[in-house]
C-alpha cells in the first residue's frame, strides 16, 4: 500500500500464485511472479504512481528470482489493456469463457506479461525481502 501521510495513494497486490485455469502448465512452470490489483487513487491520477508501482512489482519479482512479471486484465476494457501495453506489458493471449485452460473456472481473461527486471521506482520499500520461489 502506497501512502501520502494518512490517505492511500495506491495498492498493488503482488503474489506468486496464478489464478487458476488462465495460465498453461508451460507458462507456470517458468518463474513468474502475478499482479492481482493495482489500483491508483483518482486523486493521485496523472503522476505515474501506477507506472512506479509495476516497476516495484517487477523489482520485487527479480529480487524472488522471477523471470516473468505477470497480470490478467477484463477483456473488455481495451483502455486498461493499453495501458499496461505501454507500461512495457506483451499480450500473451486473450482467455474467454469455455477456453480456460487447465479446466479452471475464470470465464475471461486479457493476459500480458513483462520481464521482471530491477527498477528505479523511487519508493522506500519497507516491506521485507521476497522469499526466492520455488522451482
Amino acid at each position: 500500500m502506497l501512502r501520502d501521510g494518512e490517505r492511500t495513494a495506491g495498492t498493488i497486490t503482488l503474489t506468486p500464485e496464478a489464478e487458476e485455469g488462465l495460465w498453461t502448465d508451460e507458462e507456470l512452470a517458468e518463474p513468474s511472479m502475478f499482479i492481482n490489483k493495482l489500483t491508483v487513487s483518482r486523486d493521485y491520477a496523472g503522476q505515474n504512481l501506477g507506472g512506479r508501482l509495476l516497476d516495484w512489482a517487477g523489482d520485487r519479482a527479480y529480487r524472488a528470482a522471477a523471470t516473468w512479471l505477470r497480470l490478467d486484465a477484463w477483456t473488455t476494457n481495451a483502455r486498461l489493456q493499453r495501458y499496461y501495453l505501454d507500461q512495457g506489458f506483451q499480450h500473451v493471449r486473450t482467455v474467454l469463457e469455455g477456453t480456460a485452460v487447465n479446466g479452471g473456472p475464470r470465464v475471461s481473461g486479457w493476459l500480458a506479461q513483462r520481464p521482471a527486471r530491477l527498477a528505479d521506482h523511487g519508493f522506500a520499500d519497507e516491506t521485507p525481502s521476497p522469499e526466492p520461489l520455488r522451482a
